[in-house]
C-alpha cells in the first residue's frame, strides 16, 4: 500500500502512469517555480495527482507551501474517490529530486513525499520518499507502476 512504511527497502509506491505523467506536467508547467500537489490512494496505488496551488510566501523557486484550505480539498477529493491523501509531491526546479533540508524540517510522518527534478523546464527523475521514524531523514522508496 502506498502509505505504509517501507521494510528493509522492499515495499514500494505502486504509482498510476497518469498519477506520474501529472507530476511531470506540473513540474514542467510551473517551471522555474515549484509545484506542489497530493498523491490520492486508492486501493494501495496512487491513482491521481492533484494538483495545489504553491502559496508559499517566501522563494516558489525553491520553496512550496499547501495552504489548509487546499489540504482540506484534497480531502474531499480523495474521499470522493473512496480512497485517502497518501502524501505529498513537488518539483526541484533545477536542482536533483533528492529531500531538501526544508523539505525534511517540514515533513509530517506516515506520507509519502514524491520530488520531480524539472531541468531547464524538462521533468527528469521522479523519486519517492519515507519519513523515517526519527525525523532525521528520509529513505528512498521505489515507485512501481501497476501492469494493466
Amino acid at each position: 500500500m502506498a502509505g505504509d512504511p517501507p521494510k528493509a527497502g522492499a515495499t514500494v509506491v505502486s504509482m498510476a502512469a497518469d498519477a506520474i505523467d501529472a507530476i511531470r506536467a506540473h513540474g514542467r508547467a510551473t517551471f522555474p517555480d515549484e509545484c506542489c500537489g497530493a498523491l490520492i490512494d486508492v486501493g494501495g496505488t496512487v491513482v491521481e495527482a492533484f494538483a495545489l496551488e504553491n502559496t508559499t510566501d517566501g522563494e516558489p523557486r525553491r520553496r512550496f507551501r499547501v495552504d489548509a484550505r487546499d489540504y482540506l480539498a484534497a480531502e474531499r477529493r480523495a474521499r470522493g474517490l473512496g480512497g485517502s491523501v497518501a502524501g505529498f509531491y513537488h518539483s526541484h526546479p533545477n536542482a536533483p529530486a533528492r529531500p531538501s533540508a526544508y523539505d525534511l524540517e517540514h515533513a509530517w510522518p506516515n506520507l509519502v513525499y514524491a520530488i520531480v527534478s524539472v531541468v531547464e523546464g524538462v521533468p527528469d527523475q521522479l523519486t519517492a520518499w519515507w519519513l523515517r521514524d526519527d525525523r532525521k531523514s528520509f529513505v528512498e522508496v521505489p515507485i512501481r507502476t501497476p501492469a494493466g
